[in-house]
Parts: structure tokens; sequence; C-alpha cells
């Protein structure tokens, strides 16, 4: 019984390392359609994508790089890059903050 604990206890750092690995992975990929830009949080439910002034929409959802979902005051004082998605409205619904991999990709829309 103690080698079978002790080949146990070997292994529990490896697995401890995988879930760690995994758990960084996004389980949703980005959409193709989102768009890319550098998103700041200005106040309330308001931002600026690329200097343009924008809204969120209600129930507006952020992601951060290890896709946590995050409120509006969250997002990086200086600003960061973001993959993000609008409704009919032109709203913000959808934002994923890019890690660097992430922004290292061509961007779906070219920009």
């Amino acid at each position: 019984m103690a080698p079978h604990r002790a080949a146990c206890l070997a292994l529990l750092p490896v697995l401890l390392w995988a879930a760690s690995v995994l758990a960084q992975a996004r389980p949703s990929p980005i959409p193709q359609d989102s768009r890319r830009g550098y998103i700041r949080h200005v106040e309330e439910m308001a931002v600026t994508v690329d200097d343009k002034a924008m809204q969120l929409a209600a129930g507006a959802v952020i992601r951060d790089q290890q896709n946590l979902i995050i409120v509006p005051v969250t997002i990086p004082r200086g600003g960061a890059w973001a993959a993000y998605k609008l409704d009919r409205d032109g709203q913000i619904f959808r934002v994923w903050l890019l890690t660097p991999d992430e922004l290292a990709r061509p961007s779906p829309e070219g920009g």
C-alpha cells in the first residue's frame, strides 16, 4: 500500500501543474466577427475604444485575460487591448481583454 501512496504523491505536482495550465485556456474562443481596439474605462458604463467614446450595454460582460468576468472599473487604468462585440444599438455587450498571444494573432477584420 505504501508504494502506491508514494506514486500518487509523486504525481500530484504534475496534476496540479496540468490543472493550472488548463485553467488558463479560454473555454470558448473569441468570436471571429469580433472587433479589436484599445479600451479604456471612463466612468460607470462609459468607455473609449481607440479614443472614441462608446457605451457599455446593460448586462455587458467583460472577461479578463484569465477569462474571469470583471466589472468595468477593473479594466487596467491605462487601458488594454480587447476584442469586443456590439449589440444592435451599437453598444458594447461583450469584451475580451486580450492576452499577448491573442494580440499577436491577426485580427479577423484586419484591424
